[in-house]
């Protein structure tokens, strides 16, 4: 059974060779106006003054990442630098978040305290 070749009718996607060329001191102008310096040796904008840097248009900073599932994002230095991978139903996973929420400890550290309980829980 052969299937159909999905590169074998590309026809609609040809250039019909009506773009022309932007002229490059337009780009010039358009990158000057936008505030973009240029990259090349010895061109002007790498000699602004500081009134030309101050016209520039500030870039913003980019936006945080949206967390998961409305859970505040969680930053904590503490020296674990591996990672695990579980799967676990929705109502286990939000009941783990909610618990290192209440103690206001890093994941870690929850999963470290849970398996310590049932250790001694085993033995």
């Amino acid at each position: 059974m052969s299937r159909a070749n999905p590169f074998s009718d590309l026809d609609d996607f040809a250039s019909d060779g009506a773009a022309k060329p932007v002229p490059a001191e337009a780009i010039e102008t358009i990158a000057k106006n936008a505030g973009f310096p240029s990259r090349k040796a010895g061109s002007s904008g790498a000699r602004e003054t500081a009134s030309e840097t101050a016209k520039a248009p500030s870039p913003s900073p980019a936006p945080a990442a949206a967390p998961t599932s409305g859970r505040a994002p969680r930053r904590h230095t503490t020296g674990r630098n591996r990672q695990i991978n579980i799967k676990a139903t929705e109502e286990t996973i939000d009941e783990f978040y909610r618990i290192a929420d209440k103690m206001g400890v890093p994941l870690g550290a929850v999963l470290e305290r849970a398996l310590a309980a049932l250790a001694k829980d085993i033995e």
